[in-house]
């Protein structure tokens, strides 16, 4: 069962919009501490604290040799990796944007080009769930802007190895160098750089507590990641005649990555939100997941309000991650969301679809940033550099203003870079 609140007023929906929160301070020690010891001991310290953390170190901490063993995969989970990597590439190519030269005024030409970052950093956790999906979401734009390195860092079993299935996907992706490291030591270390691990100019991916505050805390010393992110969340906002064990299915499946997990369920109907409860109850038992499901269970809510115009409002507020609308209006209400990660439209889309294989990425502004970030896309692996090119007329036409301009700001070095301009060509030196 989760909690249910029934017609808050919207004096009290801050504290219903408020997500589960850990003591940082603790927590940023720690990692500062494996930061430093990566950043001054390099692979020593790697080694060191992957003994540590994970009880053992590979001999090797570079697997890419490795990745050949990935074969050994059954066909059909091979044919499903391909099938969603076909869809995820298809879906950012049609992201490319080739360069559209403007003439702002006559002879002032201005452009704005893509250039791929050089080196990335993609984090995949492989420790309860290996997440062979998240690394097609993440190389496969990284590919297709072009980078040209893609560093791989996933922590390894307990017999050293790296799973299977992501050895397979690293293959097929194209990454260019693969380590057996994770935590918050595999983010110094691409942060950083290592003997052996190159530093990199931005990381992506997902993590535990440990990892997202290491992400946080490489970007205060100049190195760029994707996005600040936290624990996983879905808000479903159902109306009554939404199908109650499809969408217990979807908390559930939210609620499944980790205790830290949220998921709202937002309705007008409380009749409704009965049936789900229920269904919770019973998909609940049958789930191999299902005590970290049910501690994720624990601070979820269900929320009662009086109509999906309502509804929407407290989603916008809360700005989720991922965002089911099942609902009879889904897409005309799908029209009014502002604040989302990543939206699902009517019964059939279910967030299992985009998480691996409809084609949108999944690795998605979380804890209220989908206010103000945007998810994971081929944008994320390119840099954007503004081109400008001005002729002798151009500079003519132009010049007088920024003459002023600079002359009000009191930046005569500006101004003298145009005058000087404008003085040549009336002497006819150009």
């Amino acid at each position: 069962m989760i909690a249910t609140y029934s017609y808050p007023q919207k004096s009290e929906w801050p504290k219903l919009l408020e997500r589960p929160a850990e003591p940082a301070a603790q927590l940023e020690a720690q990692v500062k501490a494996i930061l430093a010891q990566v950043c001054s001991e390099g692979d020593a310290g790697l080694r060191a604290l992957t003994e540590k953390f994970d009880g053992r170190c590979p001999e090797n901490l570079l697997s890419l040799a490795e990745l050949e063993a990935g074969n050994a995969i059954p066909e059909e989970l091979k044919a499903a990796i391909q099938l969603a990597a076909a869809n995820i590439r298809k879906f950012h190519a049609a992201q490319v944007e080739l360069p559209q030269p403007i003439e702002t005024m006559p002879g002032v030409s201005c452009w704005r080009k893509s250039l791929p970052i050089e080196k990335v950093g993609l984090y995949i956790p492989g420790g309860t769930a290996p997440l062979f999906s998240t690394l097609l979401m993440l190389a496969i734009p990284a590919q297709l802007a072009g980078c040209r390195e893609i560093v791989l860092c996933t922590p390894p079993n307990k017999n050293g190895e790296i799973d299977p299935t992501i050895r397979y996907t690293a293959a097929l992706v194209g990454a260019t160098k693969v380590f057996k490291v994770g935590g918050a030591q595999a983010i110094a270390a691409m942060a950083f750089g290592t003997e052996s691990i190159p530093k990199v100019d931005k990381i992506f991916g997902p993590g535990n507590q440990y990892v997202t505050m290491a992400k946080q805390l490489v970007q205060m010393e100049g190195v760029a990641i994707d996005m600040p992110a936290g624990p996983s969340e879905v808000l479903v906002i159902a109306d009554a005649r939404a199908n109650a064990d499809f969408v217990a299915a979807d908390l559930l499946s939210q609620a499944e990555h980790g205790a830290d997990s949220q998921v709202i369920l937002v309705s007008d109907s409380a009749e409704f939100v009965d049936k789900v409860q229920r269904a919770l109850d019973v998909q609940l038992e049958k789930l191999p997941r299902k005590l970290m499901a049910a501690k994720a269970l624990a601070h979820s809510k269900a929320i009662i309000l009086r109509d999906l115009d309502e509804a929407m409002a407290f989603s916008n507020a809360y700005a989720p991650e991922h965002l089911i609308l099942a609902t009879a209006n889904a897409r005309d209400l799908a029209e009014k969301v502002e604040n989302a990660g990543s939206v699902f439209i009517g019964d059939y889309s279910c967030e299992s679809a985009g998480d691996y294989a409809s084609g949108t990425n999944h690795t998605l502004p979380t804890n209220g940033f989908a206010r103000s970030y945007s998810g994971v896309s081929l944008d994320s692996f390119l840099k954007k550099i503004t081109f400008q090119e001005l002729s002798a007329a151009g500079i003519a036409a132009l010049g007088p203003a920024i003459e002023l301009m600079a002359a009000a700001e009191q930046l005569d070095a500006h101004k003298n870079a145009v005058t000087l301009r404008l003085e040549a060509i009336r002497d006819g030196q150009h």
